[in-house]
């Protein structure tokens, strides 16, 4: 499925898993040191043009994981915070499509295209990109908006978190999204 040109005014802003475990040191090192002033910007243009912003939770069903329900690292981090105007939606998986209402309630509000940003690019940034493409949504990817941590392949080899970011964005790019930079985006926000 080929994306055509992307257009802001027309679309909602996703925010994926920004929440307070995204910060903890165990999750090791990461890659876009600038992803959140980033993402700070495009939600205060979103903000100031009174467009859909949609806050994406992951809720995780293990009580070891950092996005276990009632502790700290399941919070939204508070540079993020959602508005009492702004829809926050949460999701047990890394597709924020699958079982959430989150396509029915984007068809309900006639929103056909997505500017996505968050964490963790190989996770549900990628995974949420895919489904909402193949639901038939225009979706953006704003590349230094996203990151991603170190990790190891299939074959055991330690991948750093811009190699992850980078393959993951060539994954979506053209098939499933537009590639935008956040200056790119805001300029279409003027």
């Amino acid at each position: 499925m080929t994306q055509s040109t992307f257009q802001a005014a027309n679309a909602a802003l996703i925010l994926i898993d920004l929440q307070q475990g995204m910060t903890e040191p165990r999750l090791g090192p990461r890659n876009m040191p600038e992803a959140e002033d980033n993402i700070a910007l495009l939600l205060a243009a979103w903000r100031a043009a009174g467009r859909s912003i949609v806050h994406v939770r992951h809720m995780s069903r293990s009580p070891e994981s950092v996005f276990w329900p009632g502790q700290a690292g399941a919070q939204i981090q508070p540079r993020f915070a959602p508005l009492a105007s702004e829809h926050v939606m949460e999701k047990n998986v890394t597709d924020a499509f699958c079982n959430s209402g989150l396509e029915q309630w984007l068809h309900r509000r006639g929103i056909g295209q997505l500017a996505m940003v968050g964490v963790a690019t190989n996770y549900s940034v990628e995974a949420s990109a895919r489904s909402a493409a193949c639901l038939g949504f225009k979706v953006a990817v704003v590349s230094d908006a996203c990151f991603t941590f170190d990790s190891t392949d299939c074959k055991g080899t330690m991948q750093t978190a811009e190699q992850i970011h980078c393959m993951s964005l060539s994954n979506l790019q053209g098939e499933y999204a537009q590639l935008l930079l956040t200056d790119e985006l805001l300029r279409q926000c003027k």
